[in-house]
């Protein structure tokens, strides 16, 4: 089978197609044969070794993806032969609090990731996509939209009526934009580039604010609000936006840390924190029971993920570079296979 390899050291110089030999399924195990993978910035990060430096390698990159099973070991009830499923990222955390051995689990580093034609897997850790979804989109949705998700509904208890700050434009982003909306939230979107708050209008998105025009645009989410702030912020961009998304919170509202675009640390200053009554809930994706919660949700509303680009998975290195200047709207997609 082929692969897509981190060897030797990190960088995009050393991503490498390989072959190696295709696993066979042990007891409750299931063999896939990939379709489709999604980047995140995390794989970006992961590749370029600024994620975990200390990650052993060959590794095979990739946290999300999509496949049909066509072995399955003793045991398995939870998928058959021919059904389409989605690998989780956390494969050993499947319901219930987060503990570090269970999120130890992650594909696309510490284990190999999804970027591959074969994969196994315990059935424990798949889902079954909604079926109305193209291969693309189904890959789209392990670690993007169920970050949302779980930012919004597990952790969040989003309720229609309510406000929600989104940052940016990227995977995570758009999906809690398209979330928000459907859940009949009012939604507001920051970016640097018009055309993407278009595209974000076209959405759902009720108001925008380009925040090279407007660097406080903490304040302009108070004042489109009429001082009150938002409920809910999707915090993406870490140290660098954090002071401004507090900036932008109702009193006893949420941010769902998520992201280190802007960077990990700064100089913050915690009054507003305290005297706002805020939550600051750290997001690393989640659970096996939120991804097929939503799941459900997508499937009865028909959403469809945002998808900018597809590219082959031997031009893998294309869709990283284009993730990396920041220039695609919602997800990059890999076909892989046939």
């Amino acid at each position: 089978m082929r692969a897509m390899v981190i060897e030797g050291s990190f960088g995009l110089d050393n991503l490498r197609l390989t072959e190696r030999e295709a696993p066979e399924p042990g007891p409750g195990q299931v063999r896939l044969r990939m379709r489709a993978a999604s980047l995140n910035y995390r794989d970006l990060l992961m590749v370029r070794g600024h994620y975990d430096p200390r990650q052993p390698l060959p590794l095979v990159p990739g946290s999300d993806g999509v496949g049909i099973v066509e072995a399955v070991g003793e045991g398995v009830n939870r998928a058959g032969v021919g059904d389409r499923v989605c690998p989780i990222f956390c494969q050993d955390w499947h319901d219930g609090a987060p503990e570090r051995d269970k999120l130890r689990s992650t594909l696309g580093g510490p284990l190999d990731g999804t970027l591959r034609e074969v994969m196994v897997i315990d059935e424990g850790g798949l889902v079954h996509p909604p079926g109305h979804l193209s291969d693309a989109e189904c890959a789209a949705l392990p670690c993007a939209a169920v970050t949302a998700w779980t930012a919004l509904f597990t952790e969040g208890d989003l309720a229609a009526g309510q406000t929600v700050l989104v940052q940016g434009t990227g995977g995570v982003s758009t999906f809690a934009l398209q979330l928000a909306h459907a859940a009949g939230a009012s939604v507001i979107v920051t970016s640097s580039s018009d055309q993407k708050l278009e595209r974000a209008r076209a959405l759902g998105a009720a108001e925008t604010i380009n925040y090279r025009e407007t660097p406080d645009w903490g304040g302009a989410v108070r004042r489109l609000t009429d001082g009150r702030g938002v409920d809910h912020v999707v915090e993406v961009g870490g140290a660098g936006t954090l002071e401004q998304s507090i900036r932008a919170t109702a009193i006893g509202g949420r941010i769902a840390v998520i992201g280190v675009l802007s960077g990990i640390k700064s100089n913050l200053v915690v009054t507003p924190i305290l005297m706002g009554y805020l939550r600051l809930q750290g997001i690393l994706v989640g659970h096996r029971a939120s991804f097929e919660a939503l799941n459900s949700f997508v499937a009865e509303r028909e959403l469809r993920p945002e998808v900018s680009e597809i590219y082959p998975m031997d031009q893998a290195r294309a869709g990283f570079e284009l993730m990396a200047r920041g220039g695609h709207h919602g997800k990059i997609c890999l076909t892989i296979g046939d």
